[in-house]
């Protein structure tokens, strides 16, 4: 047995170990897959793998199936009822052929339903989109993703340059130093709002907002979460900390809707400016995975800066290790956060270590609708003798 360096000996494989890697070499011998396919008790399996690995590969061609549908309002054309080909032709801009051909696609993908007599008409999936515009927003917003994604390793190596998303969120050119114009953050700004109005309900039917004097929103763009937690919390008086191009949309939104006396603004740059302070609870809401872990020390140790003793501190968004959204945190967020060049997922006790860091305790989970969009934690500033 070769001897590790030191003079040790290589630690055993267990039982498991040895067993994965027998079964791994059974599976990878194509006259084991034949025969897997065609007996009884391992035939479905079998064709479920099967299928799997082809949606592995099909799945840009599904994703942009999607996009297209999207793109063309399709959804919102079917909403009013069933439709033929040829009208939804007439409708989108295509030639009948063609238009056939995304209908047949869009249903093969359970978006849309193919009906007896050859109309097609939405399907679940289909109808949910209209009822949330947010995640219309971000299917459009891909299209940046897709083309960073295209070579995969480069992205991987460090070697494919300046991506799309790094130059379309201007918060991550803030971070560098750059400062961000009103043009550059008017089309993020506005996609993070849409993205956050998805959830905001969501965390205000979680937590008791009432129980509270004011809060402190960081990174809280053009305030879609505080207009929601005004209306869930009446009394609860509002701030809100971003990019000065950022709180400038802020304020408009916060007039429109009748907000502005409730309401304060504050420009800045974390972790360069401090966090204002005066308010008993600060949120974080899908902004601690968009950093890396040195910037998140920083921003928690500004939002312990900002509140008072026993304060508390919200964060909520997707994070790893979620049942059900491996495939999410790890693969969707791990190479988009990749793409933009800062940030990624983490667990809720990588979170709990890096609030206890940072002199929060009492970390505890509250238990959201959709966990698989996001988790909420909530913690406490301790002040210097609860930490001894």
């Amino acid at each position: 047995m070769d001897k590790l360096p030191g003079g040790s000996a290589p630690p055993k494989d267990s039982w498991r170990a040895r067993w994965r890697a027998f079964r791994t070499r059974t599976i990878a011998k194509p006259g084991f897959q034949r025969w897997a396919a065609g007996f009884p008790l391992t035939r479905n399996i079998a064709r479920a793998n099967t299928k799997a690995l082809f949606d592995l590969c099909a799945g840009f061609v599904y994703a942009q199936t999607l996009f297209a549908c999207v793109r063309l309002d399709l959804f919102r054309i079917l909403f009013d009822g069933p439709l033929a080909p040829d009208v939804v032709a007439a409708r989108v801009g295509l030639a009948p052929d063609r238009a056939e051909r995304l209908l047949k696609a869009a249903a093969a993908l359970d978006l849309l339903a193919r009906l007896p007599d050859g109309r097609f008409a939405l399907a679940d999936l289909g109808a949910a989109l209209i009822g949330n515009p947010s995640v219309a927003a971000m299917i459009e917003h891909h299209a940046l993703l897709y083309a960073d994604l295209a070579d995969p390793v480069a992205l991987l190596r460090g070697e494919a340059g300046p991506t799309h998303l790094s130059r379309y969120w201007a918060y991550a050119d803030a971070a560098r130093g750059d400062p961000a114009s009103a043009e550059s953050v008017a089309a993020y700004s506005t996609l993070m709002g849409a993205s956050q109005s998805l959830i905001a309900q969501d965390i205000v039917e979680a937590y008791p907002l009432r129980d509270h004097r004011r809060i402190l929103d960081v990174g809280g763009g053009e305030g879609a979460f505080l207009r929601e937690a005004a209306r869930h919390a009446p009394g609860l008086g509002l701030m809100l900390f971003d990019l000065p191009a950022v709180t400038a949309r802020a304020e408009r939104a916060f007039a429109e809707a009748g907000l502005s006396a409730r309401a304060k603004t504050f420009g800045g740059a974390f972790p360069d400016d401090p966090l204002p302070s005066g308010a008993d609870l600060v949120s974080l809401v899908r902004v601690v995975h968009d950093h890396d872990d040195g910037k998140v020390r920083a921003l928690l140790r500004a939002a312990h800066a900002a509140l008072p003793p026993g304060g508390t501190l919200l964060i909520a968004e997707p994070m790893a290790g979620t049942p059900g959204a491996e495939a999410m945190a790890d693969a969707y967020f791990g190479f988009y956060l990749l793409a933009m060049g800062t940030g990624r997922c983490r667990t809720a006790a990588e979170l709990t270590r890096l609030l206890a860091e940072a002199g929060f305790g009492g970390v505890r989970e509250v238990p959201t609708r959709r966990p698989l969009l996001t988790r909420l934690l909530v913690s406490n500033r301790l002040d210097s003798t609860d930490r001894k």
